[in-house]
């Protein structure tokens, strides 16, 4: 993973800089990016990220910039051609190719959890009006199955919005301290 430049240095950045070196903690979303470009200088990444988990969760913030930031975050069982390196490990896709008939059992696993994944995916975008967003933290994308299946019976949509959009923030956490080791 990419390491991060010292804040301090961050925090002199130009505007396009200082978005393409938050990307590495977080998904490209605008609202945030505006909102910690404008919130600098920063003691720490901590500090960042703490001031982004202040912003998603101020109750004057339109609910169309929290759109804007939940749905910059890649879809589960995405197809990994459209996935950020970040994003193929955060979801336990395999990076080594170790024998032909082990890749060919994980691609045919693969394909079948992402297709389930897909198709309740679109379920939960079409119930609650935004990507599913959870903090997989080591889980496999066949573990978070349940969970999916969970939130689309049991779940409501302000909830969701809230619980997505920290688990953004507990992704660039586990992503910042990744970085620093």
């Amino acid at each position: 993973m990419s390491n991060l430049i010292p804040i301090s240095e961050l925090n002199e950045k130009s505007y396009e800089e200082f978005i393409n070196k938050i990307n590495i903690l977080f998904e490209p979303a605008l609202p945030l990016a505006n909102a910690l470009y404008s919130s600098r200088p920063f003691a720490s990444y901590t500090s960042l990220i703490s001031s982004a988990t202040e912003f998603i969760q101020n109750p004057e913030l339109p609910f169309s910039q929290k759109l804007e930031i939940i749905n910059a975050h890649p879809r589960l069982g995405e197809n990994k051609k459209n996935l950020s390196s970040l994003s193929l490990k955060e979801q336990g896709y395999s990076t080594n190719n170790d024998s032909s008939q082990n890749e060919s059992n994980t691609v045919n696993e693969d394909e079948i959890v992402n297709t389930i994944l897909q198709e309740l995916n679109y379920k939960y975008e079409e119930k609650f009006g935004f990507r599913f967003v959870i903090f997989v933290n080591g889980r496999s994308r066949k573990e978070i199955i349940p969970i999916l299946q969970d939130k689309l019976e049991n779940g409501n949509r302000d909830d969701e919005l809230k619980r997505g959009l920290l688990d953004m923030m507990n992704i660039a956490n586990d992503r910042l301290r990744r970085c620093q080791n």
